[in-house]
C-alpha cells in the first residue's frame, strides 16, 4: 500500500521558532527557525519514508471561520518580526529540497490536509499526518494515523496516534473528537466550549451518553453548575461544531499525483545556504550524487544530507568572583534567567564525599563566571566567605522556577547535599542529551564540544596535571581554574543550544529524554544516596572461606601439573598446558602466543582436569577481589551503608551500569555468588523486598515480532520453554523432559541473541547439523520471529541503528563493515537490541513509576519510610519496614505491569526476605 505523508507546516514553524536558540548570520538574519523546520522535516522523512508528501502551510488572510465567528483566533498574539523574517526563505527551502509546498487562499492547513487525507483515502492510500494540533485527530480512522511532533509532558508510551493511539490519549475513539472538543473548548482558537467542563467531564458525558448530540438531550437530566453551564452554552454549540470540524470537502486544486517527491534544485539550496551561512549543509551538498534525485520512486528527497549547524559563540567574557558585590549581580543574574547553566569544581569524584572547592554559572553563550571557594595552595588570593557564600547561593540553587542545565548535573546535585543544599530546577542535562541523541559515542564534555561546536577545550589534566604530578582542583591556582572553569559551564550551556533542538525535533527521542532519561537521573540519585546495608562480619567470613578454597584449588593445580606455578600468569600457564601437558591450543592471542583466555579454558574443561581447577579458581579469586574484600572497605563512614553510583550514560541498549562496586556483575550461578546477596541486608524491622521482570526480553520478542504462537504461548500465561519444546520435539506439551526443555530455554534465549547453529551446537554440545535442525524446526513453528529477524537486519543496514519499542536508537555502526566477523556481530546485536533496549526503557520507567509512588503514597495518613536501595538488570529491590510490607509487595507489581502496555502481559514477581538472596 502506498503512503502519504502530510505535515503541518505551520505547527512545525512554531514549534522550531520557540524551540530553537536565537541563531542568526553575520548579517543578524535570525536563521533558527529555517534549521529547526528543515531538521525536522529530514527526521519526519528518514522515519515515516512515502510515495507522495507535502507540507502544508496557512495562508494569509481570512478564511470562512473569521465570517462565521469574529473573535476567532483573536487572542493571538501577533508574529513576531524575527518570525516573520524565516518564513520567505524556508519556504524557498522547502520547495527547493522537492517537498510540494501547498498554501490555499481562504483555507486553512488543517483543512487543506483533511481534503487531501480524505481523497487518498478514497483511492486506497495510508495517510500519516505530522502535527502538534490535537485537532486533526478527528480525522484519525484505520487509513489515517496522526504523528504527534510536540511535545506533550503528559504524553505516554504512543506519539503515533492511531485508532486505539487517539482513545488511549484522549480516553474516547476519533469519531468523538469533535464532540469532545466542542465540550471542552479551544483556547489557542479562541473557540470557548462549555464553561468548566475540562477533559475529564467531557470524556465521563461522551462514555455516559454515547455523543454530543445525546448530552445536549440529556442536559435537564445533568446536575450541579455544569448542568447549568450546560444549559446556557446549547445556543452556541452548533457555532462550534462549524469552528472545530475539519472541512474535508474543501475544493482545493492539488491532486495525489502532484505530490509525488520532486528533484532537488541543487542551485536555489546553495544559494540559501550560503546566504544563511548553514556551512555543513553546503559541504554536504557538494558531496551529494549527481541529479539531486531520489534514489528511486518510492524515496523521499534525500534530506537526511542536512542536520542543522550550530555556530558556536568563541567569546570569552569570563569573569571571578571575588566580592560581594559581584556575586550579588551575579545571583540577580541567574535569578531572572530562562536557564541558568551550572557547575561544581571539587576535591574528588566520588560524589557521596566529594567537597566544593568553586562553581561557575552561565546564562548566555561566550559568557561565563567562576566563583572560587575553597583554593588553599600557598598565597592563594582571599575569597569569599565560604559557609556565607553558600548561604546566599543556597536559594538559588533550591528554587525550582529558576531551571537548570548542566553536564552530569547527577554528580553536582550528591556535591551539594554533602553540604546540605538540594539542586532542584534540574530541566536539562547535557549528557543525557548526547547518550539520547547519539549512544554509541563519548559524552565526555570536551568530546561534545569537539564533535557539536568543533571547539578544542581545556582539559583537566591541562589544569592539573597527570597521574602521579596531578593536583587536586584546591591547588589550582584562581587564575587558570576561572578560565577552565567558567569554559565548563559556558560550552555546556552551548552544548545544550546545539543539542537539544535536534531531541526536540524527533519525537521519539524527544519522549526518550523527557520521560525516561531525565527522570531517572533523579531517581537514581536517590536510590545512590540512599545505599544499601552490608554485612562486613558475614564478608570478612566468605572472604576467609573463600581464600581457604583458592589454597586447596592451588595445590590441586599444582598437583595435576606435577610443579608449583603462577595461575594468574598466562605466559607459565601456556608452557604448563600447551608445552608440558601438550593439550592442542584452539585459539592464538594477537601477539601469536596460544591463548588461556575463559573461553579457551571452558573449551578445554570438557577434556582436561586443569583447565576446569583454573577456571574455578579464577572465579573464586575474583570474587575475593572485587566483593568479598572490597565491600566492607566501601562502606560509608557518615551512613555505614554502601553507595554505588549508576551511569546512564554508557551502554548502547539504555542499560544502566553500576560501578563503585559494581552491583550489576555479581555472579548468581555459583553458591559463592549468591552467598554474597546474603551479605546485603535489611536494618532491624524491614525486609529486603525484590521485584523483576519475568521474562521480559522473550515478551518483548513476542510483541516485536507478532509471531502468532509466541503471542498466544504469553497469553495463556504457557511456560514459554515448555511450549517451544513441544512445537520442536513434535510431542505434547504434558510430554516434554525437563532435557527437552532445557534444550528449547537454551534455543529461545540463544536465538534473540542471534546465536548461530554453531554457537548452538557448542553450547548444547551436540552436532552441528542437529543444532542446524532445531533452528529450522524452530523458525518453521515461529515465522513471524525469522521475518522480524530478517526486516531488523535490513533497518539496521540502511539506517544504522535499530528502535525499542519506545523509540530509543540503538546504534549498530559495524553492520555494514567490510569485515565479515563485525558485519556478523553488528547483525547479531541489532536483533538483540531492540529486546535489550526496551527491557532497559522498561525497568527505568517502572524505577520512576515506583518512586513516584513511594513519594506520593501514605499508610495511616504518614509518608512510606519503605525507599528503592538497587536497580540490577530486570530487577529492583527496596528496603521496606514490615508495617508497608503487605502494600508494597501488592502495590509494585502493579506499578511495574502497567508502565507499557505490550501485545502480551508483562509480569513482574516479587520476593521478600532479611537478605538479598533471600528475597528470590
Amino acid at each position: 500500500m502506498k503512503t502519504l505523508l502530510l505535515v503541518d507546516g505551520s505547527s512545525y514553524l512554531y514549534r522550531a521558532f520557540h524551540a530553537m536558540p536565537d541563531l542568526r548570520n553575520s548579517k543578524n538574519e535570525p536563521t533558527g527557525a529555517i534549521q529547526g523546520v528543515l531538521n525536522m522535516l529530514r527526521r519526519l522523512h528518514k522515519d515515516y519514508p512515502s510515495d507522495y508528501s507535502a507540507c502544508v502551510f496557512d495562508a494569509k488572510g481570512k478564511t470562512f471561520r473569521d465570517d462565521i465567528y469574529a473573535e476567532y483566533k483573536a487572542n493571538r498574539a501577533s508574529m513576531p518580526d524575527d518570525l516573520r523574517k524565516q518564513i520567505e526563505p524556508l519556504h524557498a527551502a522547502i520547495k527547493a529540497l522537492g517537498w510540494p509546498l501547498i498554501m490555499e487562499d481562504g483555507v486553512e492547513a488543517d483543512d487543506v490536509i483533511g481534503a487531501l487525507a480524505k481523497q487518498a483515502e478514497r483511492e486506497g492510500v495510508r495517510v500519516i499526518i505530522s502535527t502538534g494540533d490535537k485537532d486533526i485527530s478527528q480525522l484519525v480512522n484505520n487509513h489515517i494515523t496522526v504523528v504527534n511532533t510536540m511535545r506533550d509532558a503528559f504524553r505516554k508510551v504512543d506519539d503515533v496516534l492511531d485508532v486505539a493511539g487517539v482513545e488511549r490519549k484522549f480516553g474516547i475513539p476519533p469519531n468523538l473528537m469533535v464532540d469532545y472538543l466542542i465540550l471542552i473548548g479551544d483556547t489557542s482558537d479562541n473557540v470557548p466550549g462549555v464553561e468548566k467542563v475540562g477533559p475529564k467531564t467531557a470524556v465521563k458525558w461522551l462514555k455516559e451518553y454515547g455523543s454530543l448530540e445525546n448530552i445536549v438531550a440529556n442536559a435537564d437530566n445533568i446536575k450541579g453548575v455544569v448542568g447549568e453551564n450546560l444549559r446556557k452554552a446549547l445556543p452556541w454549540l452548533p457555532t462550534a461544531r462549524e469552528l472545530i470540524t475539519i472541512r474535508c470537502d474543501v475544493g482545493i486544486q492539488e491532486n495525489l499525483s502532484d505530490l509525488e517527491p520532486q528533484a532537488i534544485d541543487r542551485a536555489k539550496l546553495a544559494e540559501l545556504f550560503e546566504r544563511f551561512e548553514f556551512k555543513s549543509w553546503r559541504r554536504e551538498l557538494d558531496n551529494m550524487p549527481d541529479g539531486g534525485k531520489p534514489s528511486d520512486s518510492t524515496s523521499s528527497p534525500p534530506t537526511d544530507l542536512f542536520v542543522p549547524a550550530y555556530q558556536a559563540n568563541t567569546s570569552r567574557n569570563y569573569e571571578t568572583i571575588v566580592d560581594s558585590e559581584q556575586l550579588d549581580n551575579w545571583l540577580a543574574k541567574l535569578s531572572t534567567a530562562n536557564l541558568v547553566c551550572f557547575d561544581t569544581e571539587t576535591t574528588s569524584l566520588d560524589p557521596m564525599t566529594a567537597k566544593i572547592v568553586g562553581m561557575s554559572f552561565s546564562v548566555e553563550a561566550g559568557s561565563a563566571a567562576y566563583l572560587p571557594l575553597k583554593h588553599d595552595y600557598f598565597d592563594a588570593p582571599e575569597q569569599l566567605d565560604f559557609t556565607e557564600t553558600l548561604a546566599k547561593v543556597k536559594p538559588v540553587l533550591e528554587n525550582f522556577a529558576i531551571k537548570k542545565v548542566g553536564q552530569n548535573l547527577k554528580y553536582d546535585q550528591h556535591v551539594l547535599a554533602n553540604h546540605g543544599i538540594t539542586l532542584n530546577g534540574i530541566e536539562h542535562d547535557t549528557m543525557l542529551q548526547s547518550y539520547v541523541f547519539e549512544s554509541h559515542k563519548t559524552h565526555g564534555m570536551d568530546a561534545l564540544a569537539a564533535r557539536h561546536l568543533g571547539l578544542q577545550t581545556i582539559t583537566f589534566e591541562q589544569v592539573a596535571g597527570k597521574g602521579a604530578k596531578q593536583v587536586g582542583f584546591n591547588q589550582v591556582t584562581v587564575e587558570v581554574a576561572a578560565e577552565y572553569a567558567a569554559e565548563d559551564a559556558d560550552i555546556t550551556l552551548q552544548l545544550h543550544q546545539a543539542m537539544y533542538p535536534q531531541i526536540a525535533a524527533d519525537a521519539k527521542l524527544d519522549f526518550i529524554y523527557w520521560q525516561i532519561e531525565m527522570p531517572s537521573a533523579g531517581v537514581l540519585f536517590t536510590i545512590e544516596r540512599n545505599g544499601v546495608l552490608i554485612d562486613r562480619d558475614m564478608l570478612n567470613v566468605q572472604s576467609n572461606e573463600i581464600g581457604t578454597k583458592l589454597v586447596a584449588l592451588e595445590n590441586q593445580a599444582y598437583a595435576l601439573a606435577g610443579q608449583p606455578f603462577n595461575l594468574a600468569s598466562p605466559k607459565q600457564l601456556q608452557e604448563i598446558l600447551f608445552d608440558k601437558l601438550g593439550i592442542k591450543a584452539t585459539k592464538k592471542t594477537p601477539s601469536g602466543a596460544p591463548s588461556t583466555d575463559e573461553d579457551v579454558l571452558q573449551e578445554l574443561a570438557l577434556d582436561h582436569p586443569l583447565p576446569k581447577v583454573l577456571l574455578e579458581y579464577r572465579g573464586l579469586a575474583k570474587l575475593k577481589s572485587t566483593y568479598t574484600d572490597k565491600l566492607p572497605k566501601m562502606i560509608n563512614a557518615q551512613t555505614g551503608r554502601v553507595h554505588t553510583s549508576y551511569n546512564q550514560a554508557v551502554a548502547i541498549t539504555g542499560r544502566l551500569a553500576s560501578s563503585d562496586p559494581n552491583l550489576q556483575n555479581i555472579p548468581v550461578r555459583s553458591a559463592e555468588g549468591r552467598r554474597i546477596r546474603e551479605a546485603f541486608v535489611a536494618p532491624k524491622g524491614s525486609h529486603i523486598v525484590s521485584a523483576d521482570y519475568s521474562q521480559i526480553e522473550l515478551r518483548i520478542m513476542a510483541h516485536l515480532s507478532q509471531d502468532k504462537g509466541m503471542l498466544q504461548a504469553f497469553a495463556n500465561n504457557e511456560d514459554i520453554h515448555r511450549h517451544t519444546a513441544a512445537e520442536i520435539f513434535g510431542v505434547e506439551r504434558d510430554a516434554v523432559d525437563n532435557e527437552q526443555r532445557r534444550y528449547a530455554k537454551v534455543i529461545n534465549f540463544g536465538l534473540i541473541y542471534g546465536m548461530s547453529a554453531f554457537g548452538l551446537a557448542q553450547n548444547l554440545n551436540i552436532e552441528r547439523s542437529a543444532a542446524a535442525s532445531y533452528i529450522e524446526r524452530y523458525f518453521a513453528r515461529y515465522p513471524g520471529v525469522r521475518e522480524y529477524m530478517q526486516n531488523t537486519r535490513e533497518v539496521a543496514k540502511q539506517k544504522g541503528y535499530v528502535e525499542t519499542y519506545f523509540g530509543r536508537r540503538l546504534w549498530v555502526p559495524e553492520i555494514n563493515s567490510a569485515n565479515g566477523m563485525r558485519r556478523a556481530g553488528a547483525e547479531r546485536a541489532a536483533i538483540n537490541a531492540p529486546m535489550q533496549g526496551t527491557a532497559a526503557d522498561l525497568i527505568k520507567l517502572a524505577m520512576i513509576a515506583v518512586d513516584r509512588w513511594l513519594k506520593e503514597e501514605k499508610l495511616n495518613g504518614e509518608n512510606l519510610k519503605s525507599k528503592l536501595i538497587m536497580q540490577v538488570h530486570d530487577e529492583l529491590v527496596l528496603e521496606v519496614p514490615d508495617n508497608e510490607l503487605e502494600l508494597v509487595k501488592k502495590t509494585l507489581p502493579e506499578l511495574m505491569q502497567n508502565v507499557a502496555k505490550l501485545d502480551v502481559p508483562l509480569l513482574a514477581e516479587v520476593g521478600v526476605g532479611n537478605n538479598w538472596e533471600s528475597a528470590h
